[in-house]
């Protein structure tokens, strides 16, 4: 189990890193942030979850999840 969390760490990771250098090449960084924060929110939100008998509970989670990616996320900074 230890090993399947290091894994995905590490792709969260890789995620976010990804995400910041597209980010960084578009005019308005902080707006393709929002709108793409918002947009995997709504994926989430309406993904379709089979097999669980607590399926609010995985959506809530991965609601955190992708929470916890975008704040890792700095503002572009001034200089």
């Amino acid at each position: 189990m230890d090993e399947l969390n290091g894994k995905l760490i590490a792709c969260q990771i890789l995620i976010t890193g990804l995400i910041a250098r597209v980010a960084n090449e578009q005019r308005d960084p902080l707006r393709f942030l929002t709108d793409f924060r918002d947009e995997i929110k709504a994926v989430v939100g309406g993904v379709n979850i089979a097999g669980m008998d607590n399926t609010d509970r995985v959506r809530v989670t991965a609601q955190r999840t992708v929470d916890e990616l975008f704040s890792l996320m700095k503002p572009p900074s001034s200089d």
